[in-house]
């Protein structure tokens, strides 16, 4: 039996500001599972993160037996292609696992090239059938693993009745439309004076953070709403804990990882009806979805949950037992069968 070894080739950045990724969980969870894992990369810089990710494979080639890589759209897309052709030259066996709410509409102006990128892993994995469903006519063989989260981490309590208590977690991008969150909170202020929201993530640095601080201040909601910054993962259940109404307030998205962690903590969860979410959320059942950049009808559904605890509740045991399903342990049991069928096979791509 080949060694269980296998290299993970995605973005580490959360020790430098960055957000946490998916590639972090596994590098730091399959241990558990009896893996060796080496990762890359760590450096800020992008076209070093790519250097350093090339070199690695290259470099640590003797050392692991399977990959792993992340594939998202852009110009990371460019990255994944690099580092696949490295792998395939190295004859080592690797998953392609995809990420990012715009990675359908990359795939649609890009098919040959996405298509080529797959077809050259052994296996394609996804988080959602949201991307599966969507490059299907690329890829037929997309298999679901969930991002995993360790749901003992994030203690439960059903809200009902719900406190006008508000959190959004995210990072200050205009992808993930910020600004809604004040301009839902200037709705919801009239007639609810202990209406407070708190919105945590890291500055990405399109200006997103100071638009949103400044509509904050002309709308006269500085009071109610506290701008937190980045946090360590650590830290994200204590705060979830002290709010009833989580907003999710992307144009674009996928599964992130902080709704989950927001389901998983009974949150009642207001979301944008955008890519993934309505894969990942069903209206009435665990969470209420709305049109993407529409205050009225954000703040209208957080006054049902304010005015409903029946359905408040509904939501709230409903988010719990959708995050059960990202449970680390059986996520990680899925990716140690994964990649162990991989490394036990002699095959190898042609």
């Amino acid at each position: 039996m080949r060694k269980r070894s296998v290299l993970i080739l995605g973005n580490f950045l959360s020790a430098t500001g960055g957000s946490r990724g998916v590639c972090e969980e596994l590098a730091e969870r399959l241990p558990q599972a009896g893996w060796q894992v080496l990762s890359a990369s760590r450096r800020r810089p992008k076209f070093l993160r790519l250097a350093d990710m090339v070199f690695t494979a290259i470099n640590q080639r003797r050392h692991y037996g399977v990959a792993q890589v992340d594939v998202f759209s852009g110009p990371a897309f460019l990255w994944a292609e690099m580092v696949a052709g490295t792998l395939r030259s190295l004859r080592k066996p690797f998953v392609l696992s995809l990420h990012g709410g715009n990675l359908p509409a990359f795939s649609a102006r890009w098919p040959k090239r996405v298509q080529r990128l797959l077809a050259s892993a052994r296996v394609v994995t996804a988080p959602s059938a949201y991307l599966k469903e969507k490059l299907a006519a690329l890829h037929p063989a997309v298999r679901i693993i969930p991002n995993p989260i360790d749901l003992g981490r994030y203690p439960f309590r059903a809200r009902a009745p719900v406190r006008p208590r508000l959190i959004w977690v995210r990072a200050f991008h205009e992808l993930y439309n910020p600004r809604l969150v004040v301009r839902t909170l200037a709705l919801l202020a009239p007639g609810c004076p202990a209406l407070r929201a708190e919105m945590v993530g890291p500055d990405k640095g399109d200006s997103s953070l100071q638009r949103t601080q400044a509509e904050a201040t002309a709308v006269g909601m500085v009071d109610r709403l506290q701008f937190t910054g980045q946090v360590p993962k650590s830290e994200v259940p204590r705060l979830l804990a002290t709010a009833d109404v989580f907003l999710n307030t992307s144009n674009v998205d996928n599964t992130p990882v902080s709704v989950v962690e927001a389901m998983a903590c009974g949150l009642c969860v207001v979301s944008t009806r955008v890519g993934g979410m309505p894969y990942l959320c069903q209206d009435g059942a665990n969470a209420l979805l709305v049109a993407p950049d529409d205050p009225p009808a954000m703040a209208s559904a957080v006054r049902r949950l304010f005015e409903d605890s029946a359905l408040s509740r509904t939501l709230s045991q409903g988010a719990r037992l959708t995050a059960s399903a990202s449970d680390s342990p059986q996520v990680i049991e899925a990716w140690d069968q994964l990649l162990g069928s991989l490394l036990d096979s002699k095959d190898r791509p042609a």
